[in-house]
């Protein structure tokens, strides 16, 4: 098996003033041209699961009501999973290009949860027209936007 080494280059700061992605001092050159692009994704490290236990752990009881008994973990979003890594699509709401902070509309990540990676949310590579998904899942919404306003706590079994 091999190993791969990873940098933070930043965290996520939530406050009440909204949610933040705070970059490394010696990351900011790297937000140059990303202003125009309404969304980012970021890639980031479950850091509250990282353990031997979550990492091994390849299957779970159905964690979605409507879900099959038994999935995968590769079939869940869970951040129990071989590599704690995660992917999240978040609107852009302003970016400080002088301090290297991006304010977002939402993460689902925990405050202070290290950043590895910033990229653009570009339709030509990231979205997919007509995407298809389980029949347990089907009436979930269909885009960011309107997960907003879906009542998640009725799917899950947690």
């Amino acid at each position: 098996m091999e190993n791969y080494q990873v940098s933070s280059i930043g965290r996520i700061n939530i406050n009440g003033g909204g949610m933040f992605i705070e970059l490394e001092a010696e990351y900011i050159t790297a937000l140059q041209a990303l202003d125009g692009f309404s969304h980012i994704n970021v890639i980031w490290w479950f850091s509250d699961f990282d353990n031997k236990e979550a990492r091994e752990t390849l299957e779970t009881q159905q964690p979605y009501k409507k879900a099959p008994a038994v999935m995968g973990i590769f079939a869940t979003r869970s951040p129990i999973r071989p590599n704690p890594i995660a992917l999240s699509a978040a609107e852009v709401i302003h970016i400080d290009y002088e301090k290297g902070i991006i304010q977002i509309a939402y993460i689902d990540a925990n405050d202070g949860t290290p950043v590895l990676d910033i990229k653009p949310y570009t339709p030509s590579l990231d979205r997919v027209e007509a995407p298809g998904v389980p029949e347990w899942c089907s009436h979930w919404p269909k885009s960011l936007e309107e997960s907003g306003n879906f009542n998640w706590e009725n799917e899950f079994n947690f």
